[in-house]
């Protein structure tokens, strides 16, 4: 059985004073049944690092570079240097980051890539928007992202977390429903196994809305291994019991 995996997504939210609290509150809260991941802005990833080592909770970023190492790429963070501040996992191709910053899914696939090069686990994202759903494009959206991100990857595509989530469902307060959600997942695993039986263990999560009233019945579906929350993961109560929904 994969093991939920619940995933703090805080966008553009922080601040040293709010960071302090909701941290030091989640791991008053803590252990529970899920794998934990806090992504923070990243001038709080040191402030992360400091207050949340040896704590059931993991960190990582928001995003990553598609170039490794160091360079002149002004403005962009690679992997190598997430790491040095114990980064496990980078967000990569947030609807947020396609729409605002155009983002394809070749370079989302890149991201993903270069996360891998230095063992941080990429969340790779994936969805459509209403418009798409309403066209019927649901389908071929979805499996254009990740077909994308199988082609470079290739054997390791096994080693990712994959992140559904419809655009029209984020920050709106529209959730699709436990079994949209499931039909989505399971057209995805099903991709998945056809290039490499490896994807069997791949997490794929649930991203829109999630709240603690949602939680327990989108992660009871089959192919439902936990979400990617935004709203919710800026208060210690409600991401907490998210948590807990959870096995």
């Amino acid at each position: 059985m994969r093991k939920t995996l619940v995933v703090g997504n805080w966008k553009m939210h922080g601040g040293k004073a709010f960071v302090e609290s909701l941290l030091s509150d989640l791991k008053s809260l803590g252990p529970w049944s899920s794998d934990v991941v806090v992504c923070p802005p990243l001038p709080y990833l040191a402030q992360c690092e400091r207050l949340l080592s040896g704590s059931p909770i993991a960190w990582g970023s928001q995003d990553v570079s598609a170039h490794n190492g160091q360079g002149a790429y002004t403005g962009e963070v690679s992997a190598t240097l997430l790491k040095e501040f114990g980064a496990r996992y980078a967000i990569v191709g947030h609807s947020e980051r396609r729409t605002y910053h155009a983002e394809n899914d070749q370079l989302v696939a890149a991201k993903a890539k270069a996360a891998l090069a230095q063992d941080l686990i990429p969340i790779v994202c994936v969805g459509e928007t209403r418009a798409e759903r309403e066209a019927g494009h649901t389908e071929a959206v979805v499996q254009r992202q990740l077909g994308t991100l199988i082609r470079n990857l290739g054997a390791r595509i096994g080693e990712v977390v994959v992140a559904y989530e419809p655009v029209w469902a984020i920050g709106t307060g529209l959730t699709a429903t436990p079994e949209q959600a499931q039909e989505v997942h399971a057209r995805l695993r099903q991709q998945l196994l056809a290039a490499t039986p490896a994807a069997a263990q791949v997490r794929i999560l649930y991203g829109g809305s999630v709240k603690p009233e949602n939680a327990a019945q989108l992660f009871s579906q089959p192919d439902i291994d936990g979400g990617l929350i935004g709203g919710a993961a800026l208060k210690a109560a409600d991401f907490d019991a998210i948590c807990r929904a959870g096995h």
